[in-house]
């Protein structure tokens, strides 16, 4: 005896949401908002067990908390306007951009890094110089008056007007 197998049509599936669901966990805005979220909930709950407020004003947790808060805010932002805006298929990683986005990362790291033999205003300089001319592509002469400018600035603000002791390099700066 044979049985007759029977098979009922099945509701097609929502492809629009199954996309949509794939896209959203895909999505570099999503993940960096995701992440960043985290984050400022990680400093703000860290920022809770010190003193917001003291005799004198704001205490060591006020502006940590602050900044956590902020951070949330901000990026969940993110993420709802890219949910927002929705997921349409992107074309392949802009390259120029991405290198640009690394060099700029290989550049603070470099400042990092000679921050303690040549000291901040020269490596701030140095940084500044190099963002301006490789990242920006503005012309040399602006890249070097951008640098001068700014490290003399920050010298001039934090080491001279606040008197905050700036890392000082081999040259004495």
């Amino acid at each position: 005896m044979r049985v007759a197998r029977i098979t009922l049509p099945r509701a097609a599936p929502d492809c629009y949401a199954r996309r949509m669901g794939k896209a959203i966990l895909r999505d570099g805005d999503v993940i960096s908002g995701a992440a960043l979220s985290a984050l400022g909930v990680f400093i703000f709950l860290q920022a809770h067990q010190w003193n917001y407020s003291g005799p004198d004003g704001p205490g060591p947790g006020f502006f940590p908390s602050w900044y956590g808060l902020g951070m949330v805010a901000l990026s969940l932002a993110m993420i709802g306007q890219k949910v927002r805006k929705g997921f349409a298929d992107r074309a392949a990683i802009d390259w120029p951009a991405a290198g640009r986005g690394f060099l700029t990362w290989a550049a603070f790291t470099a400042a990092a890094a000679l921050l303690k033999p040549l000291g901040f205003t020269l490596s701030f300089a140095l940084l500044t110089f190099f963002i301006v001319l490789v990242i920006f592509r503005r012309p040399l002469a602006t890249s070097l008056l951008t640098a001068v400018g700014l490290a003399a600035a920050f010298h001039l603000v934090f080491a001279v007007a606040l008197d905050v002791a700036l890392p000082v390099g081999f040259l004495g700066f």
